[in-house]
């Protein structure tokens, strides 16, 4: 784990391109939830180089950006009718 860490860091000063593994770590998820994400849809952009899945660390953050989360006061009142 450490060395996918590493690997990320690296990456973001260099690449912008990300792999799964990396790309998880950036965003906080497992790997294999951001694997269901891409079959399923609703995840962050990715493309194709070949056969490995990249993510642009730019749209990593534009798509984390866009995933608010709802305070418990708006849950709250959502739930009363």
């Amino acid at each position: 784990m450490d060395d996918e860490n590493e690997r990320a860091a690296r990456a973001k000063k260099g690449s912008p391109f990300l792999n799964t593994a990396q790309a998880a770590f950036y965003v906080g998820l497992s790997q294999r939830t951001l694997e269901k994400m891409r079959l399923k849809g609703g995840g962050p952009q990715f493309r194709k180089h070949g056969r490995f899945v990249r993510y642009h660390i730019d749209e990593l953050d534009a798509w984390s950006k866009g995933q608010p989360k709802a305070s418990d006061a708006d849950d709250n009142r959502a739930g009363q009718t």
